[in-house]
């Protein structure tokens, strides 16, 4: 395994940078292919969120490996790589994996404990599915990492470590009252329809604000956010969806919005937001999500004017007291660790196993064959009954020490009793890379199912 990650986040690089180096989703897509022609690299996915821009492959070589993604992460962000280096953090192997356990745990996150990074790991790894640049290193390290972050939030109190970034952000703007005592019968306009804007919506209304109004590019997701938030079934508010050019008009009767698009430019400028104020009575709430972020930072300096977003929710995050849970949360990643490199070192030695009992059988099947020349008046029930022991002996002598050989595999420095019994037993090389391929090519096969498994 030669597990390698390169990357920054809201804890090694200013929002200003991590706000320059976000990446689409093309760029995403094209980042991950561009990966795989890179030489050190044949798995490639990627983690992007928005306080962290994650860039997982695995690699041949660490020093070429590290200075590939290096590069890459820099073309593809826009941020030039003399600029970017001092910021890039590197993992690798069980560093690797030690670091996206815990982010998926919600360890890293800019609010301890939140759940809504398992989301986006998901997402990450539906995206490396679809475009085939995740093989079975990869899959497995997502798929595992999914697993731990689930086990953390249902055997320990995480969640109580901290919530989600839209519920810390909204306690930010109440400014130390309970949000459904300070959001109770204000207007809400949320811009965006996507996961962050849809958990923003169903918030305020939960929290018991008089209207929700849903903004979007697309208006069939904002028509169909906005049905989903005022059936019954859903929260019952008042809600209704507008077009994006209906946002100028919306703010004049707001008094609270939240914006989280996939927006590479400003959606509410300086000016839009101080020309609503003038037409409006009150103050007015403003909580930014996105990453580049949606929102002028200057609209701060507007006179009845709120402004919370992803760089003043990082400053007030620093502040957040840790809950006792988090040390047993450390505790699980750890031995999750330990247990995935245990399982990813033995199944190195499988396809050596495999090739090996398939040696065996046809040295068997040969050689009962020449039996029959030999003897050819044997019955069917004799030669039957031959073949079977001849099996036995033939099982009995591989059973032992190719349990061992698991065994001895799965631990550090294992990796080479596989090259000793390929030497040994004189397996044919090809025999081997054809069982690990025929594995990769069944990883590969179900990948809208497994996207759907993700979960």
């Amino acid at each position: 395994m030669s597990l390698l990650v390169v990357g920054l986040s809201h804890r090694s690089a200013p929002v200003s940078v991590l706000e320059r180096a976000a990446l689409s989703a093309d760029a995403q897509a094209k980042l991950l292919q561009d990966t795989l022609a890179a030489e050190p690299a044949v798995e490639a996915s990627v983690l992007s969120t928005c306080n962290r821009i994650e860039l997982y492959a695995d690699v041949d070589k660490f020093h070429a490996g590290v200075a590939e993604l290096s590069t890459l992460l820099a073309q593809h962000s826009g941020v030039g790589l003399e600029e970017l280096t001092p910021y890039l953090y590197v993992h690798y192997e069980d560093r690797a994996v030690h670091h996206l356990f815990s982010v998926a745990c919600g360890l890293d996150s800019m609010v301890v404990g939140e759940g809504q990074i398992l989301g986006q790991i998901k997402d990450g790894l539906a995206r490396s599915q679809e475009l085939h640049t995740a093989g079975r290193l990869l899959n497995d390290l997502f798929q595992q990492a999914l697993r731990v972050g689930k086990r953390a939030h249902s055997e320990t109190g995480i969640d109580r470590a901290g919530q989600s970034l839209v519920t810390f952000g909204l306690e930010q703007l109440a400014a130390g009252r309970p949000v459904d005592v300070w959001a109770k019968d204000k207007r809400a306009l949320v811009i965006g329809a996507g996961s962050m804007s849809s958990l923003a919506a169903a918030t305020l209304a939960r929290a018991g604000v008089a209207e929700v109004v849903v903004a979007n590019r697309t208006l069939e997701r904002a028509e169909r956010l906005a049905q989903i938030l005022s059936e019954p079934g859903g929260t019952g508010v008042t809600a209704r969806a507008v077009p994006m050019d209906a946002v100028g008009g919306e703010l004049t009767r707001a008094d609270v919005v939240v914006s989280c698009t996939g927006a590479t430019g400003l959606v509410l400028t300086e000016a839009e937001i101080r020309r609503a104020v003038e037409e409006r009575t009150g103050g007015l709430s403003l909580l930014d999500l996105a990453m580049p972020r949606d929102i002028d930072a200057a609209a701060h300096r507007i006179g009845g004017v709120r402004l919370v977003d992803i760089e003043s929710l990082a400053e007030a995050s620093a502040d957040a007291p840790m809950a006792a849970d988090v040390d047993q949360v450390r505790g699980i990643v750890s031995d999750e660790v330990a247990a995935f490199g245990a399982a990813q070192r033995a199944a190195t030695i499988t396809p050596t196993v495999v090739a090996l009992r398939t040696m065996a059988a046809d040295v068997v099947t040969g050689e009962i064959a020449r039996l029959d020349g030999r003897l050819p008046e044997l019955d069917e029930k004799q030669r039957a009954e031959i073949t079977q022991t001849v099996r036995r002996v033939v099982d009995k002598l591989l059973h032992a020490p190719t349990v061992r050989v698991k065994q001895l595999a799965a631990e550090p420095g294992g990796a080479g009793y596989a090259d000793a019994l390929r030497t040994l037993f004189d397996l044919d090389p090809e025999a081997v890379a054809a069982v690990s391929r025929a594995d990769l090519n069944e990883l590969n096969e179900p990948v809208a199912k497994n996207r759907g498994r993700a979960s």
